[in-house]
């Protein structure tokens, strides 16, 4: 049987007002665009960026009179929009029976801060995980949300697959715990505008030898478009760098006869594995260290 998932990953228009709406009203209908134009091309499942649905700006939401940071004010978001467009999305993976994973913001019991999310909707339209940001930025953390506890994985099709968002890209430990997790594949969903972002996604895939989904908001494409990373670090597909919404699509094929992929799979990912597990511990030299010591030739 194939092991394979062919994945969309999509660059959408994200707004960055959640009392806004009028715009999160057209953000819920651009995903859905995109949604059924990934469907159309085959996809099983399709990413979207960090906050699609809204991304809330600190200037927005922890602006002070004065124009000074200042805890938000989350009772001015319009919450019911959300959750009606959050609905709809799901309602149409199901219909499509496409996987989605899309990002925004999940409210908590007041006083409590929201999380910063990406939610996982199965292809038959149902709310599987949420992944809640576990490394937020200053202004998040002080601002903004609550942060995170768990990884979460998620099958489709026998894929496992990882989540990650934005500034999350900077803590190496998260992606190593998701190569510990076995899973084939980390969707790691952006809101920057930040070249060396999707360098560091590059090098998680040479280090790690799994898939990386890319997806960053369109307005922010000219810099380094939305795309999928291969095992060993190189595009596979990317949308136009061209500030417009688009999605680009790549097959995950764990069987994959592509030269840089079966080396990544084959053999560095379980090298590197048996490497950290005792590979060398009977080979290093034993027995009088004054016959080992570093001031000689």
């Amino acid at each position: 049987m194939a092991r394979t998932l062919r994945l969309a990953v999509a660059q959408s228009t994200v707004p960055e007002d959640p009392t806004d709406r009028g715009a999160l009203r057209a953000a819920g209908r651009e995903i859905r665009a995109l949604m059924a134009e990934a469907a159309d091309a085959g996809a099983r499942l399709v990413q979207f960026p960090e906050g699609a649905i809204t991304y809330p700006s600190k200037h927005v939401m922890a602006a002070g009179p004065d124009g000074e940071l200042a805890p938000a004010d989350w009772s001015r978001a319009a919450w019911d929009v959300l959750r009606e467009e959050a609905e709809s999305i799901a309602a149409l993976a199901g219909k499509l029976r496409l996987w989605t994973a899309f990002g925004s913001i999940h409210p908590l019991t007041p006083p409590n801060r929201p999380h910063n999310s990406l939610f996982i909707v199965s292809d038959r339209g149902e709310l599987v995980a949420r992944y809640d940001k576990r490394f937020l930025s200053h202004t998040e953390v002080s601002y903004l949300y609550t942060p995170g506890r768990e990884p979460v994985v998620f099958e489709v099709d026998g894929i496992r697959i990882g989540c990650a968002l934005c500034v999350e890209a900077n803590f190496p430990p998260l992606f190593a715990e998701y190569e510990r997790l076995d899973v084939d594949c980390v969707l790691l969903s952006v809101m920057v505008d930040d070249a060396p972002r999707a360098r560091i996604a590059q090098a998680y895939g040479t280090l790690y030898s799994y898939w990386l989904g890319y997806s960053i908001p369109a307005q922010f494409s000219t810099t380094v478009p939305s795309g999928i990373v291969a095992p060993g670090g190189r595009w596979l597909a990317q949308c136009p760098a061209d500030g417009q919404p688009a999605v680009a699509v790549a097959d995950i094929n764990l069987d994959s006869t592509d030269p840089d992929i079966d080396v990544a799979l084959r053999y560095a990912r379980p090298w590197r594995r048996s490497a950290q597990n005792g590979l060398y511990d009977d080979r290093r030299v034993t027995g009088d260290p004054r016959s080992d010591t570093h001031t000689a030739f």
